[in-house]
């Protein structure tokens, strides 16, 4: 027969092991769990405060949407010289959504006050408040349009899944020309040509307007810096013809560019765009 005291001995080492147990398998699980990432994204802060708080950038703004009624009225005047088939379609003004004719500044502050990672779920949280604010000029710009009979679309690479918040918006801040048929978001792909494909099937495109060189073209897709360049040297008559670029310093597939278009951690992002500066 074991005595009491034994048994109450080897009751104590036993509990004592499992609590021990358990306190360090909790700990370890705690040491597994994902950090939130601190994003180095401080660097945006310049180009998050020209666009809110430069006069100069509103000034930019303005002189694309008053340059964009011109070439309305101007092609108004030398259609005459186009094939009768192109003639014979109605006009079209394609147009890119974010930073081109909605604000998201300070969604973008949010992230860099709070050394965010741009994510998902915050920018369809973002677009769920429908907050963004016209950018200067776009409103009169794209009412211009239509009080010419010209049919705005929106292209935009929100997807599709926003399409309702993303219309609530637009019609808030003042566009007119606002419908499930003219807010084009993406569905699978990226690329916004198979998109303006379609649409130019059944409209003659005059303009193309957006905060990046992929918002006009394919051909600037995916391109290095250097090839960015060169193709846009190429095409430097479209400028300020059929294409019309929006000031957008903060994000873009100008910084993709940059990082070449891999998939970084934030130190490898730093060290990409300390090298990519010019020095003297």
């Amino acid at each position: 027969m074991i005595p009491g005291k034994y048994l109450l001995t080897l009751g104590l080492i036993f509990g004592s092991a499992v609590s021990t147990y358990f306190v360090t398998s909790s700990t370890a699980q705690q040491g597994t769990q994902p950090q939130p990432v601190r994003a180095d994204n401080e660097y945006q802060v310049a180009a998050i405060l020209y666009q809110q708080t430069a006069a100069e950038y509103r000034a930019l703004c303005y002189q694309a949407f008053n340059w964009g009624k011109i070439v309305l009225d101007g092609d108004e005047k030398t259609k005459k010289r186009l094939p009768k088939i192109e003639r014979k379609k109605p006009r079209a003004v394609v147009v890119d959504i974010d930073e081109t004719v909605l604000d998201n500044s300070p969604a973008q502050a949010h992230l860099v006050k709070n050394r965010l990672p741009f994510d998902q779920k915050s920018w369809y949280a973002w677009g769920e408040m429908r907050k963004a604010r016209a950018v200067p000029g776009a409103v009169d710009f794209l009412n211009y349009a239509v009080s010419k009979g010209v049919k705005v679309f929106y292209v935009s690479n929100r997807d599709d899944v926003q399409k309702q918040a993303t219309m609530d918006n637009l019609k808030s801040v003042g566009f007119q020309d606002v419908s499930a048929e003219n807010v084009v978001l993406r569905t699978t792909e990226s690329s916004k040509e198979a998109r303006r494909l379609a649409i130019s099937q059944k409209y003659r495109i005059v303009i193309l307007m957006g905060d990046n060189l992929d918002d006009l073209s394919n051909v600037f897709e995916r391109k290095s810096i250097l090839e960015r360049f060169a193709e846009t040297d190429k095409l430097r008559a479209m400028f300020g013809n059929k294409f019309i670029v929006l000031p957008n310093a903060m994000y873009g597939t100008w910084e993709n560019a940059v990082y070449e278009y891999g998939r970084l951690n934030e130190l490898q992002k730093g060290e990409k765009r300390a090298s990519a500066m010019t020095l003297p």
